[in-house]
């Protein structure tokens, strides 16, 4: 993967911090050598308190180093750490969002691992590949989280999951009454992030890439509008919730007033908490190909760090297996670095797991390749084009032509 010069900078470099953190070598006078651990999880309800848990273990087996969890909102991290970043400053390791991840490394902000983390050390899981920029890696993965089709088996003719794009809009429309709802995705301006997702989602089914290998935009290439026409034959069918926001359709679905929809692993984990008794179960997304999106989520080490050994012994204690396991696990139906089978009494207790661990190996990044920082911009020209196929009866064909000029022009510059 290679990274284009972001016009803008690094997404977030200059905004003012919203709150201080720790900086790297503010703890002179402390026994042990202290290091700062930057991530929105720790934030989390029920997650972030287990991940404080983990790390402590981590503390304990060691004699001379600390890593101290910083709980940072998810909204406001990326600007946070970034603009410390700038100034000399931050916090020692940073578990970024993908994207954030490409600015930082494009930005020079994290560390290559190549010398430190050995590939053939380690049994990596599949998207470990999406980490290596120009041929250095910055980064491991933390979280994982794969997109399936997740589905009430009660509300399904049968009680079985459509196995291809047809049979889906059948079982759609089947599903489909007064009191319930057949499937559901986002096709508004107003969820623009999650309306991306679940294009991705249809696009990359239908054996679409909105890029090709050599950095070449293909957004109007014949894939991506099938799986536009696609996007399009699901909203026509009458059987979705049309303007519904995903907390809306998400919550009809453990109300039992949905049949299906496409969603990434933790969405699956917090139905299984918040509705033990909800019939949930999960396929492989009925399209022709298993391509899905992605959301992975790096660890990586500040440039700025003075602890850059004691960094570096926690990534590798993250990487033990045992560590693994026990991170897997906190993290639900995510994923991490390296391969990590579930229990039998796992399996047993919620068997979609293995749909979504299986996932892996087809999942694929909701970046543009080649312009991963500039993914922002250039996903704003291609939404406002299929809003125009959806809601304007614009021709599928043209609208996509159309979003490969502008992004050219008006994006890119060329």
């Amino acid at each position: 993967m290679s990274l284009p010069s972001l016009r803008a900078g690094a997404r977030a470099l200059g905004v003012a911090a919203v709150f201080a953190v720790a900086v790297p070598g503010a703890a002179h006078a402390q026994a042990k050598e202290t290091l700062s651990f930057a991530a929105a999880t720790f934030a989390e309800s029920g997650r972030g308190d287990k991940l404080k848990l983990w790390v402590e273990k981590f503390n304990k087996s060691q004699s001379a180093i600390e890593v101290q969890p910083l709980a940072l909102p998810f909204s406001t991290l990326a600007k946070t750490v970034f603009t410390q970043m700038g100034g000399g400053a931050g916090p020692d390791l940073v578990r970024f969002d993908l994207i954030d991840y490409y600015a930082a490394a494009q930005a020079q902000r994290i560390l290559p691992l190549d010398a430190d983390i050995k590939a053939s050390d380690y049994k990596l899981t599949e998207p470990n590949k999406y980490l290596v920029i120009d041929g250095k890696r910055y980064g491991v993965p933390f979280e994982i989280s794969n997109y399936q089709l997740i589905y009430n088996p009660q509300l399904l003719k049968g009680g079985k999951p459509p196995a291809t794009f047809d049979e889906f809009l059948t079982a759609a429309k089947d599903a489909t009454s007064d009191q319930v709802f057949g499937f559901a995705y986002r096709a508004t301006m107003a969820e623009s992030n999650g309306f991306w997702q679940d294009l991705c989602n249809f696009v990359y089914g239908f054996g679409g890439r909105w890029s090709d290998d050599q950095g070449n935009l293909t957004i109007n290439s014949p894939k991506v509008v099938e799986g536009v026409i696609a996007y399009k034959k699901m909203y026509d069918l009458g059987a979705t919730p049309k303007g519904a926001d995903a907390a809306t359709y998400r919550r009809m679905f453990w109300e039992k007033k949905l049949a299906m929809e496409i969603d990434n692993g933790g969405v699956a984990g917090i139905f299984s908490q918040q509705a033990p008794d909800l019939p949930l179960q999960a396929a492989p997304s009925p399209f022709p190909t298993r391509a899905q999106g992605l959301i992975l989520a790096p660890l990586a080490i500040n440039s700025n760090t003075k602890h850059k050994e004691a960094a570096v012994t926690f990534v590798k204690w993250m990487m033990q297996p045992e560590n693994q396991k026990d991170l897997q696990a906190i993290l639900g139906a995510a994923n991490v670095a390296t391969v990590i089978e579930r229990t039998p009494e796992e399996l047993a207790a919620r068997p979609w797991l293995k749909v979504y661990d299986d996932q892996s190996p087809h999942s694929v990044p909701q970046l543009v390749k080649g312009f991963e920082a500039r993914t922002p911009e250039i996903q704003q020209v291609i939404l406002e084009q299929v809003l125009r196929v959806l809601q304007g009866g614009a021709e599928p064909q043209k609208a996509m032509d159309q979003a490969q000029r502008l992004v050219s022009t008006r994006v890119l510059r060329k």
